[in-house]
């Protein structure tokens, strides 16, 4: 009888360090997946983010300002666009380059973006989406790429490709 409740005594011990394990090796997982989570919703808010800005350039351009447009853009040199002229550099050139293509509301037209995919890591993003416009007399539309970067604790695009 001594032998038998010993045997049962150390497969106590043995089943009860095998559950042990188990329970360490699913707080390993929780922990995991609650460290994604966290993530997921910190990409999120910064998808969220940009969005915004870009719901914030569309009013600012069906209200006719270019300069409120450009808002969404890093105010820099270094910034590029490239359209079907050709690659742009720098801010002010950009916002020539729209003046001059865009020089009255009726040219401007209303805008409307459709996100098709939203990228995103810490630092940067990169969107691609579709643009309309909608004026009187036609109704051009295209695809744009925008590479975006957090400068400063705010989101900026710093090179866009429309076409």
């Amino acid at each position: 009888m001594k032998n038998l409740t010993h045997l049962i005594a150390i497969c106590l011990i043995i089943i009860f360090q095998i559950l042990q394990s188990f329970v360490v090796q699913a707080q390993n997982v929780l922990q995991k997946k609650s460290q994604n989570v966290s993530q997921n919703t910190y990409h999120n808010k910064e998808e969220i983010a940009i969005r915004n800005i870009l719901q914030t350039q569309t009013q600012a351009w069906n209200d006719g300002s270019l300069e409120k447009f450009m808002s969404g853009y890093w105010q820099s040199d270094s910034l590029k666009f490239i359209g079907k002229n050709g690659i742009t550099y720098g801010w002010q050139a950009t916002l020539d380059n729209y003046k001059k293509s865009y020089s009255d509301k009726a040219a401007m037209g209303i805008l409307a973006f459709e996100i098709i995919t939203v990228e995103m890591s810490n630092k940067t993003a990169f969107v691609i989406g579709k643009w309309k416009l909608a004026r009187q007399n036609d109704e051009p539309k295209g695809y744009f790429t925008l590479f975006w970067k957090k400068i400063k604790g705010k989101w900026q695009i710093i090179a866009d490709h429309s076409s």
